[in-house]
């Protein structure tokens, strides 16, 4: 084992955040294979780091709640429909892990015993404790509240150091940096900041967890390769959401053993 691979981690456990939206990549629609591979060299490279590694995907891609829904469809029914739709990027997410090696294990908020297990708080503790990526599909499994919120939840309940939201830029700006050149980027956030600055990290009820737990969040290019690791070892990446009152510079990279 090389110097490099023996560094030390920052973030043990970590929860990434993934939309559906980014496992289009390239197409219009549905699942971009390329985007699969790549994700999937991301998340074993931390693996092998030596990271425990969930992930909540979304559904956005496929069906996304009410924005999808037809004419005269309740909320709830079509929130639902929005959960099995992560349940199909989850279990494509599952099936280029395993072809690149790594063992994971698919729980389902909604029960689906032929595809995943149930979700049970220690047994998901217990597979990333045994080296397994976890997946958790179908939200909290409950209308009304997105993945984002799910991520903040599930994080939460596996004790997990750090939240994660994999986007396709690099960090949190003033404004959309793909439309406005002269966005300024955010290294460091307070969440407090966040709220004010009106900058949407996440919803609100999962701000709003995060908040009350002081669970971290770093946004940052999942579509960068390395980002993943860089952060797990912690290099600053992204932009670092937090919730203390005396940071106020992004935290100093671990340095080698």
């Amino acid at each position: 084992m090389t110097d490099d691979q023996n560094r030390p981690l920052r973030y043990r456990r970590i929860l990434l955040k993934l939309s559906g939206e980014a496992l289009m990549g390239s197409q219009p629609y549905a699942i971009d294979e390329d985007v699969l591979i790549t994700y999937a060299a991301e998340v074993r490279q931390a693996v092998e780091a030596g990271a425990e590694v969930a992930i909540v995907i979304g559904g956005g891609n496929i069906f996304r709640g009410m924005q999808h829904a037809t004419k005269g469809m309740t909320r709830a029914h079509a929130d639902y429909m929005g959960m099995l739709a992560t349940m199909i990027n989850a279990m494509a997410l599952q099936d280029a892990f395993e072809q690149n090696g790594m063992q994971t294990r698919l729980l389902s908020s909604i029960k689906m015993e032929e595809i995943a297990e149930p979700f049970i708080r220690r047994r998901a503790i217990r597979h990333l404790e045994k080296g397994r990526v976890v997946i958790f599909g179908a939200g909290t499994g409950n209308p009304y509240f997105t993945t984002d919120t799910a991520a903040a939840l599930r994080a939460l309940e596996i004790d997990a150091e750090v939240l994660l939201k994999g986007t396709r830029v690099d960090g949190i700006y003033s404004a959309d940096p793909e439309k406005d050149p002269a966005a300024e980027h955010y290294p460091i956030l307070h969440g407090s900041e966040a709220i004010e600055r009106n900058l949407r990290v996440m919803d609100m009820t999962a701000f709003t967890l995060c908040k009350e737990s002081a669970l971290p969040i770093i946004v940052f290019n999942m579509n960068e390769p390395g980002m993943l690791l860089r952060i797990v070892r912690g290099e600053t990446v992204g932009t670092l959401v937090h919730w203390d009152e005396k940071k106020t510079e992004a935290p100093a990279e671990v340095a080698p053993a």
